[in-house]
């Protein structure tokens, strides 16, 4: 549910919005689990069909990359109001990190 609180002055109102969000909720939590479900399945099919190592190692970490996005928004909840500053760092960091990387990399093999 997010940070914003419902005060319509009617109990019933307010109830019926707030089981309707936590409804809401929970349908998009089991909806982005069953795709992490599948998406680790999809992972583990590519490794046992043998596909080249060049294939599967990219492909393995694109479907992690997408796993780790539907963690921060759907069950760190980093889709609802109020976490911009949150996402401001952690975007941040993986920036700095990225350009880190991309730094050694740079050094060693130039």
């Amino acid at each position: 549910m997010t940070n914003e609180q419902l005060n319509s002055g009617n109990p019933r109102v307010d109830y019926e919005y707030r089981r309707r969000k936590s409804a809401e909720e929970m349908k998009y939590q089991v909806i982005s689990f069953v795709m992490m479900i599948l998406l680790t399945l999809i992972a583990f099919g590519a490794v046992a069909a043998g596909f080249s190592k060049w294939f599967t190692i990219p492909f393995i970490l694109l479907l992690a990359v997408v796993q780790v996005i539907f963690q921060l928004y759907y069950f760190m909840h980093m889709s609802h109001k109020g976490h911009e500053a949150v996402q401001l760092f952690l975007y941040s960091g993986v920036f700095v990190a990225f350009l880190t990387l991309l730094t050694f990399f740079t050094i060693i093999w130039w």
